[in-house]
């Protein structure tokens, strides 16, 4: 497609380098100069075959991959078995995503990266069934991954974080472990040891919970409890707390 540029027409010596910049590589996005690159961009994609197309899918957001119905069910096309005009399409999308990547500056990554780090601390909570350890494994894991970008976050956030989302059974023992630590300056190590010694009790915790809230286990509990009989009730029968008495 024909150039916003065209060489045919008495351009300036910068409109020249901005053409000749553009015919070799994207240029590299700088934040304070976003007009100028979005300007360069634009004459780098028309510059490539099927340019205008490039553009409008930059302009006008990805493309919709085709689909088809097959046995009353809609599926994504497989790219064999696009029509000559939507491979085109395709290809053109894909050029599109990859010049745009190429134009981005290295810190864009990482920002998009530290986006990620954040959104997941922030989400980060206990999964059921997973054991302390391995909750305290993957905590670290994400602190130490935060650290690597330089994401420096309070030791009071990362241990009310670590701590605040362990399950219900946990919930003596984390206000015990608030009582004796100071959060502002103990470290997460320290915070799993002192839970570590009480494992077991959060899990019998856990256990006894589950049996209340089990319909079953709560009938089942109440046919082996032998009965107990008030004589100021009028449902009181006295052949049954004989047999009751002789039974015992």
């Amino acid at each position: 497609m024909d150039p916003m540029i065209s060489l045919g027409q008495k351009n300036t010596l910068a409109e020249y380098m901005i053409l000749s910049d553009a015919d070799n590589r994207p240029s590299i996005l700088d934040k304070d100069l976003y007009d100028s690159w979005k300007s360069k961009m634009e004459i780098y994609m028309q510059n490539r075959e099927y340019g205008r197309m490039i553009l409008e899918l930059v302009e006008h957001g990805p493309l919709i991959w085709p689909t088809v119905e097959e046995n009353d069910v809609i599926r994504t096309k497989k790219y064999v078995e696009l029509s000559a005009a939507e491979k085109i399409q395709v290809d053109c999308d894909m050029k599109a995503t990859n010049i745009i990547l190429q134009g981005l500056p290295a810190d864009i990554y990482s920002l998009e990266r530290e986006c990620k780090l954040y959104d997941a601390f922030d989400k980060f909570t206990h999964i059921k069934g997973e054991s302390l350890h391995t909750y305290y494994l993957r905590f670290t894991q994400l602190i130490n991954d935060m650290n690597i970008y330089k994401i420096n976050m309070e030791q009071f956030q990362v241990n009310s974080k670590f701590l605040n989302n362990l399950p219900p059974e946990w919930s003596k023992f984390v206000t015990d472990v608030k009582l004796v630590k100071d959060l502002h300056t103990s470290n997460l190590d320290q915070l799993h040891a002192y839970l570590e010694q009480h494992e077991l009790h959060a899990n019998e915790v856990r256990i006894m919970r589950k049996r209340n809230q089990d319909p079953l286990a709560f009938v089942a509990n109440q046919q082996m409890t032998p009965p107990h009989f008030n004589p100021y009730q009028s449902s009181y029968n006295p052949q049954l707390q004989q047999q009751f008495s002789q039974s015992q």
